[in-house]
Formats: structure tokens, sequence, C-alpha cells
């Protein structure tokens, strides 16, 4: 009889814990959030980016680079290709995506790019093209020069460390030197879920150079998106599963300090900063529906893209520039924009350009 009360009291735990943990789960995930669609003007798919157009970064000169084909643990993949890395020429009225070309001294057919960052080296306007690459699940960090006349990329160094274990995005802050977001604290494909069911705060910034790697920053759900104010001073962290952007002072010996936290009430994945006025914008998925791996079925995920103005003042303005309920475009992942134009691109669907109002 004693036993069987133990047992009963144990599953009754469980079954409370197990409750507990799904109804924070939903909450987390936004699940009860519906969408209405609101789009912006001249909308069109970027060609030859039908599958994922997962990060994209633009250079001061309006040349944007495209991280495409990432295959995630627990997203879909609609092509057994390897990644590749694609140039659009902003200023190119024809809006038209060119493959990089990259050296024989890599590892094409394992290539998985994730986020990406650039660098460009002031002393010779050299340009350091950083990579997150996940070649059989595994994190590393790809640098490449980027060799704009030629439309070509030569591979210079594959870093990896037990402190980058699973890195989501990347900001370069040097010629060998990031900082980077590990997104999850358990990285075995099975225990993904786990993740997301545990909820926990075990999420992290890493700093890395070759003189010294170390967490920055932790407590955080889900880090995910990474980027820098124009002015170098402050690091953007997102984590999607708090539903904030993170400000940090960046200190002189390359540590983070908190000043504050921005709510987007979205689930957002990368931010991109805009050089002249400094406005965030960020790539979002409304709700949990990224989550539930059926991008074909009747109801797929949809897109939302927020921009974040004045994010330094006591009252920054957050507002909803795009959103769509995945009748248009699946899973936006990163906003970028340039010269009036929007290029939106998403984890494992297509990419948008659309003109801003």
């Amino acid at each position: 009889m004693g036993k069987l009360v133990v047992i009963s009291v144990f599953v009754a735990a469980l079954s409370a814990l197990l409750g507990e943990r799904f109804i924070n789960f939903r909450q987390r995930t936004l699940a009860s959030r519906e969408l209405t669609q609101n789009h912006l003007p001249n909308c069109f798919p970027l060609k030859s980016l039908g599958y994922g157009s997962e990060d994209i970064t633009v250079l001061p000169n309006g040349l944007a680079l495209v991280s495409t084909g990432l295959k995630y643990p627990g997203m879909p993949s609609f092509s057994d290709d390897p990644g590749k890395i694609f140039s659009i020429d902003l200023q190119d009225s024809r809006i038209k995506p060119v493959e990089l070309r990259m050296t024989r001294n890599f590892d094409l057919d394992s290539f998985n790019p994730h986020g990406i960052s650039v660098y460009i080296d002031e002393s010779d306007n050299a340009i350091y093209l950083f990579v997150v690459n996940h070649p059989q699940h595994k994190s590393q960090v790809e640098i490449f020069q980027f060799v704009e006349e030629e439309n070509s990329v030569v591979h210079l160094k594959t870093i990896s460390h037990e402190l980058l274990y699973s890195v989501n995005d990347i900001v370069a802050v040097g010629k060998e030197s990031f900082y980077a977001t590990n997104d999850r604290y358990f990285t075995h494909e099975y225990l993904r879920l786990v993740n997301f069911l545990l909820s926990q705060p075990w999420s992290n910034v890493v700093y890395y150079s070759p003189e010294e790697v170390k967490v920055v920053s932790e407590g955080y759900y889900f880090a995910n998106g990474i980027n820098i104010s124009p002015d170098k001073r402050h690091i953007y962290v997102v984590d999607l599963l708090d539903h904030n952007v993170h400000v940090l002072e960046k200190k002189q010996d390359n540590s983070l300090i908190p000043v504050k936290s921005v709510a987007v009430g979205s689930l957002c994945d990368n931010v991109e900063v805009d050089p002249e006025s400094g406005d965030l914008w960020l790539g979002c998925h409304p709700n949990w529906k990224i989550l539930l791996n059926d991008p074909e079925g009747q109801d797929p995920p949809g897109s939302e893209v927020i921009q974040i103005q004045n994010i330094h003042s006591e009252q920054p303005v957050v507002t909803q520039v795009y959103a769509d309920d995945g009748s248009v475009i699946i899973g936006s992942s990163v906003a970028a924009p340039y010269g009036g134009k929007l290029l939106i691109g998403t984890v494992f669907h297509k990419a948008l350009c659309c003109d801003l109002k």
C-alpha cells in the first residue's frame, strides 16, 4: 500500500511538472498569438534563394552577402545540396543573387552556413567574412577573405572551441575576433525539444580571439541574433524565447555589461543594424508554428519584420514593418535594409525584396 501511495504521488507530481512546463512552453513560444497581414509594396522573390537565406548582411557599398541552405536540427530542409554564399548588388536594378566562388582548400560538401558577419580592416579595406558552419551538425566558425572583384571568397581559417558548442550567430570585431551566441544548452539532436520544454536561461554569449576565449554574457533562454552598434560601443543580443533585444556595453577588456532590454513581442531571430540611423531590423517568427515542423501544411509558419528606432533612448520605438501568415513567405529569420529596399530572408524558404514605404 505504501509503495502504491509513493508511486501515485510521484506520478501526480510528474504530471503537474509536465503540465506546468507545457504551459510555460506555450507562453515562451507565443502559441496563442494570431497574426494580421501587413505587407510592403512591390515585394518579389529572389531567384536562386528558394532553399533558405538564413542570414544577410550588407556592405557599405550596397553589396549584400547571404548564407543559404542551412540544415538545422528539427527544421525542414528541401535540398540535399551543400550550403552556399551569395552576393546581391542592391545598387543594380536587377537585384540578382550571384553565387560566390570558394577556394578548393575548403570542404564544400559539408558546408552548412548559419549566421554571418563581416569585418572590414580599416588599414587596407580588406573584407573578412565570418560564417557559422555546422558540418555534421557540429559548430565551428569559418573565416574567409572576400575578393569583391572576383566575386569569390578565400578560406583562411577554421575556428572550433569547447565554449563554441551551439553557435547560432556571430558578430566580427577584428580579423580573428568575434562575439558569438550559443543558442542551446543541450546540443544532441534528440534533446533539442528538452531545451524548449525546460525553457531555462542557460544560453550565453562568448567572446573569441586568438589570445582568449570566455563567456561574457549569460542568462538567456535562447540567445540568437547578435550585432554591434555603428559606434562599436554596444552589442545587441536577441533572446528569441524571452521576446527581448538586450543592449550590452562593450568594455575595453571585451567583457559585456547589461544596459537595458527592449521587448519586441515576437520570436525574433537575426538582427541587422542600419549604419547611418542605428536602427535595428529584426527577422522574426510570430509564434510557435516555426517549431511545429509543418511548412507544407494548411497553416504554415508566418513571418514578421520589426524595426527598433532610438534603442538607446528612454522610449525606443518598436514598429512592425511587415507581417505575413505564411501564404507569401515562411519562417523569416533576417531583415536587411538598404537604399529604400528591404531584403527578407528565411530559415528554409524563399527570400523577398520589398520597397520600404
